[in-house]
């Protein structure tokens, strides 16, 4: 299958990419290969992936329509998993336009062009943050979501309703996953547990967020990927109505939303416990009040995705932090 990554390589992305590649399916990966993180980790991830034979790349924004339309209309793509973002919640307070140019205009590039190249199914990434103040917890996709907290989690938002009117005009079949605190190798450097594990391991405070008081539903990168893996086939069809119970199916649409977590509360503080105990040395902690456009809590509830893939995430944050910090250890020597 020919498959198009936007985001490559990112962390998500590059782990989908090599996924896809092992499976033998031909991926073309598109990525501006920006500064917002360390460029050499993305660098790193990049070199993995052009050992496949059956992998090419763009690089460009994806804002650039003329630059997306001429990689997307070379390669031909069956399927599209667009993952591509500005990502971080805290960054967007920071660089609210950054995140207008790359989450809206570059979505909105690719839905366009899926459309024109009667893309058969079109993968795209949202994010729990978009359930917000919500207090009814676990998060279900058919709860409400109107109260984002952030600047990127009203883009992703955006994003969804974006898709969702494009799919009832055009019959683009469009799935939204929306992801849980992902983490494991070859993760983001501004997410909690690389900063964390960097502190630690240099002596340096670790900035703990409102007391510690709050809990994630963390989910392990490889349960990420084999959801989305899971997913490629199961294209939404309005005829699936009244199939699920709670399903987030379009009735004028085929477009659906899915939760991808591993549905278990991970309290920070025992997150951090955990890191102590492997690396066998103690934190030095930072207590501080909630950061501006943060929230308390977010726990998911997938059920829907695994009456429609069979799969539930697994791994428990125990065995995906040993598994992280093996990695960390070893790339960082």
């Amino acid at each position: 299958m020919k498959i198009i990554v936007t985001g490559s390589s990112g962390f998500i992305g590059f782990h989908v990419s090599k996924k896809l590649l092992e499976s033998g399916n031909k991926v073309h990966g598109v990525d501006s290969m920006n500064n917002y993180y360390d460029i050499n980790l993305k660098k790193a991830r990049l070199s993995i992936l052009n050992k496949y034979k059956n992998f090419s790349f763009s690089k460009t924004k994806i804002e650039n329509k003329k630059n997306v339309d001429k990689a997307f209309k070379k390669f031909k793509p069956v399927v599209v998993i667009h993952l591509a973002a500005q990502a971080g919640v805290r960054y967007s307070i920071e660089k609210p336009r950054v995140y207008l140019d790359s989450n809206i205009t570059g979505t909105y590039n690719i839905i366009e062009i899926s459309k024109t190249l009667d893309v058969k199914h079109l993968i795209m990434a949202s994010s729990s943050s978009v359930y917000g103040a919500n207090k009814k917890i676990p998060f279900k996709e058919i709860d409400k979501t109107e109260t984002q907290m952030s600047i990127y989690a009203a883009t992703k938002k955006s994003n969804e309703s974006m898709a969702h009117a494009y799919s009832n005009i055009w019959k683009v079949p469009i799935t939204m996953v929306r992801f849980f605190t992902v983490y494991g190798p070859w993760g983001r450097p501004d997410m909690a547990l690389f900063k964390f594990t960097k502190g630690i391991l240099n002596n340096k405070k670790i900035d703990i967020y409102n007391n510690g008081k709050m809990y994630r539903d963390f989910t392990y990168i490889d349960d990420i990927v084999s959801g989305i893996n899971l997913l490629i086939k199961k294209v939404p069809n309005t005829k699936q109505l009244g199939k699920y119970k709670d399903d987030s199916l379009s009735p004028i649409a085929p477009f659906r939303i899915l939760n991808i977590g591993n549905t278990k509360k991970v309290y920070l503080l025992d997150f951090i416990k955990e890191i102590e105990k492997v690396l066998g040395k103690k934190a030095k902690r930072n207590y501080m009040p909630l950061q501006k456009g943060d929230v308390k809590q977010t726990l998911s509830n997938t059920n829907l995705l695994k009456k429609i893939t069979r799969y539930n995430p697994k791994t428990n944050f125990k065995t995906g932090i040993r598994k992280f910090l093996d990695w960390y250890l070893e790339y960082y020597n």
